[in-house]
């Protein structure tokens, strides 16, 4: 199951965020019982380096204005937890893959049956990669031999310059296997929401009701321009940014919004809200996505540097991604949380 996906170029199905579905799904009212115990809110202890407690509250999730998947708004109330101020980097993730001799799943060569017919060019370790071929105006994704968290856009590339930027190609399976090193976890996707959220008041964006400022600069590293043709690069970033160079959230989290897309524990149903308990939800047990039933699939959240206005407005902190668990792509990361209670 590891391979069962990686080879085949998604297209713009990787950037879409949203589903099809086309049944409005409903939140189970009768989990809605009141909890028998106060939220956990103040800090427990010291803060882990590298990290924000984010005090337990209330909060509505979802959006009753964005996508199908992203509906219905609904009541969820979640307990304490500390949070990685920023996406997990190269330098940190090298660390990891240094004291571990941890490999990729894009590092590893896929197995050729479960690739029955597929040309043997391909039936090597690599990655997706979003790249402008010589003589053609449109961005393309294809597999990239040879590409890897140490070689995001393929051989030649390197990490030199880059240790303060957020990993990529890393897929859910390598993302876990990072947080079970360090003794953390990943994010729910009802945490990921209200961390992006920063204690605020809803608005249509992570930062307010605009995607810039007063002066026309942009609040994130994303796609400026028509993708994907044209990349103005107002921020001024191609690829992925320096973790830290905008400005944080009501809680000191930054890229909560663009940079790179992050992985979240839930599985991914598009009505998968209709499972969500009140208090700390975990999501379903199982996935589905319509428009590729038999591969299983896991949330991201927060949009990426190839998220534009016209195409997937993936860095609204409503919307919702997903990605086959074996996958990593060069425009995904993750960070990670600690639960008290855990």
């Amino acid at each position: 199951m590891r391979f069962m996906s990686r080879l085949w170029p998604l297209g713009l199905l990787l950037l879409v965020g949203c589903a099809t579905d086309p049944s409005e799904p409903q939140v189970d009212k009768s989990v809605d019982a009141p909890p028998e115990v106060p939220l956990l809110v103040e800090e427990p202890s010291d803060t882990p380096d590298g990290m924000v407690w984010i005090p337990g509250g209330k909060f509505e999730m979802g959006s009753d204005r964005g996508f199908q998947d992203e509906r219905p708004l609904h009541s969820v109330e979640l307990d304490g937890f500390w949070m990685d101020t920023h996406e997990v980097t190269n330098a940190q993730f090298e660390k990891f893959v240094n004291e571990t001799g941890y490999l990729t799943i894009a590092e590893l060569s896929p197995n050729p049956e479960d690739f029955p017919g597929a040309e043997p060019s391909l039936l090597v370790p690599g990655a997706l990669v979003l790249d402008k071929k010589p003589g053609e105006e449109m961005y393309t994704w294809e597999y990239r031999p040879g590409a890897s968290w140490k070689h995001p856009m393929g051989p030649g590339s390197s990490l030199e310059g880059k240790e303060d930027h957020p990993v990529v190609h890393v897929c859910w399976d390598d993302a876990v296997a990072y947080c079970e090193w360090a003794g953390k976890s990943l994010a729910t996707e009802a945490q990921w929401e209200y961390a992006a959220r920063g204690g605020e008041a809803p608005a249509e964006f992570i930062w307010g009701d605009s995607m810039t400022g007063e002066d026309g600069s942009y609040y994130a590293n994303i796609w400026q321009g028509q993708f994907p043709v044209t990349n103005e690069m107002v921020d001024p970033y191609f690829h992925t940014a320096p973790v830290g160079q905008f400005e944080p959230n009501g809680f000191g989290l930054y890229d909560m919004a663009g940079n790179v897309w992050e992985w979240c524990a839930d599985w991914f149903r598009p009505d998968g809200y209709s499972t969500h308990t009140r208090r700390n939800p975990t999501g379903p047990e199982t996935s589905f996505d319509p428009l590729e039933p038999g591969l299983p699939k896991r949330v991201t959240r927060g949009g990426s540097f190839l998220c534009a206005d016209n195409s997937c407005r993936g860095y609204r902190p409503t919307a919702r991604m997903k990605s086959s668990v074996d996958t990593g792509l060069f425009h995904t990361g993750f960070r990670t949380v600690i639960n008290p209670k855990d």
